[in-house]
């Protein structure tokens, strides 16, 4: 312990961080300062680097001497603990609106500096069909995010599903454990003052420029009318989310296209029920006149055709563009269930329930049950797919690198670039190393020309 002078100084900030700054006093400078690869990043470290960057008041007194480099028994005393204010609960909010939105690239910009500002987590996607995200941050914050969102009239009445997060749950949100891989990763969705802006060509991308939500859509069906509907034996219902996503959970009855992106979704829906001849028939019907119809022809033109179609996904946008495109295609009653599962599973009780399973997210929380609670799956970060518990006593799971679900389909170069990223991780505590996203301090030609220089001299 070293002993300094009498002078008193108020640091924002954290205890340690000042510890640390005074004891390297005392070594020699090191060129080429590395982290022990031993170390890993724990809750409370990531925490209490969290809690600096953070408003939070932290005042400290201490006494130093200016004999900074002597050393001595005596202790450096703090005379008061830092008082950290309450943390403010978070909350997750997704959002979409569908729109004419031509100069969506404009919006960006001021959109991104805000998120930034208010320290606003998440993703957002702008395109000339609207805007789609999710993101976290304290309500104050998200409530501003959105507002400023909707001060543009064409983006106004933004169709929103909020999910409360838990104390334990915002550790996951904000990267504060040493337990998932994208804790501090580039990848991950909710990381703490970090928000992506993207600049897509659809904002939820079927890859069919002339289906359009804006000119029309399926009927909304509420939440609690929803089992009502499903329930009718002449009702199809059709889950349009993706396979890895109805492997952990679906509505009772439900038919799963098993689709991989969704932009299959038009190819199953031909196939199924064969819609290029149906519609093929309806248009030759139109053409004829009436009293040349024959009952043969308009039942033939309807065979494929199921009387009503119900659809649901995760929180509803990707039904609004499967339902605009099946009433393009000769469909007559298409609903889709308004808000999505998250929507259902928020205001249907568990006991009245029609929904087996648990519904897949994109975020660190994975899964979510009824009443929005936590679910049970977690996230391979090898192919992002949900894996339970049994998965992981699989002998192809491996943490960070694969899982029964992507084990055959993965090379031996991918696993072995995965464990580079996991080892990464677990040595730094950030993937891509300690210096990751920092700028240069000088190019590597000036820096050898220094050495050479150096080395003249002496």
């Amino acid at each position: 312990m070293y002993t300094l002078s009498p002078l008193m100084i108020r640091s924002r900030s954290p205890p340690s961080l000042v510890l640390r700054m005074l004891s390297s006093c005392t070594s020699r400078p090191n060129p080429s300062p590395r982290l022990p690869l031993s170390t890993k990043p724990t809750s409370r470290n990531l925490q209490s680097s969290h809690l600096a960057t953070n408003p939070c008041k932290m005042s400290q007194t201490m006494t130093v001497s200016s004999r900074c480099f002597t050393a001595s028994t005596d202790p450096i005393p703090i005379s008061s603990k830092p008082e950290f204010a309450n943390p403010t609960p978070l909350v997750v909010v997704s959002f979409y609106k569908f729109a004419d939105f031509p100069d969506h690239a404009d919006f960006r910009k001021p959109l991104k500096e805000l998120c930034e500002e208010l320290r606003v987590s998440g993703g957002i996607i702008l395109a000339p069909e609207g805007i789609n995200g999710s993101i976290c941050g304290t309500r104050e914050a998200v409530e501003r995010v959105l507002t400023f969102i909707q001060s543009d009239d064409r983006l106004k009445g933004l169709r929103r599903i909020e999910s409360p997060v838990s104390p334990e749950e915002e550790a996951l949100h904000h990267g504060h454990t040493s337990s998932s891989p994208l804790a501090a990763g580039e990848d991950a969705p909710f990381r703490w003052d970090h928000v992506r802006v993207k600049l897509k060509k659809e904002i939820v991308t079927l890859g069919m420029p002339t289906v359009s939500p804006i000119e029309r859509v399926g009927k909304y069906v509420k939440p609690r009318e929803w089992n009502t509907l499903i329930s009718d034996p002449d009702t199809v219902v059709i889950d349009v989310r993706n396979n890895y996503e109805t492997r952990i959970g679906k509505f009772k009855g439900a038919v799963d296209p098993l689709t991989t992106a969704f932009r299959e979704f038009p190819s199953w829906v031909e196939d199924q029920f064969k819609c290029d001849e149906a519609a093929g028939k309806q248009s030759k019907l139109e053409m004829k006149d009436s009293n040349e119809i024959t009952n043969e022809e308009v039942e033939s033109s309807k065979q494929n055709m199921p009387k009503r179609v119900a659809m649901y996904c995760t929180g509803g946008i990707r039904c609004e563009k499967a339902s605009s495109f099946l009433l393009s295609n000769g469909f007559k009653e298409v609903y889709h269930l308004e808000g999505g599962i998250l929507k259902y599973l928020e205001e249907v009780p568990k006991t009245e329930s029609l929904w087996e399973g648990e519904c897949f997210v994109f975020d660190k929380r994975v899964s979510v049950e009824h009443g929005l609670a936590q679910g049970t799956f977690k996230l391979c970060y090898g192919c992002k797919q949900p894996v339970s518990d049994a998965d992981m006593e699989s002998p192809e799971w491996e943490y960070g690198v694969s899982c029964p679900h992507c084990y055959s389909s993965k090379s031996e170069e991918e696993k072995e670039r995965a464990r580079a990223r996991q080892r990464q991780f677990e040595n730094w505590g950030i993937i891509g190393g300690p210096d990751k996203g920092r700028r240069p301090t000088s190019k590597p030609d000036n820096e050898k020309r220094n050495n050479t220089q150096l080395s003249r001299s002496v």
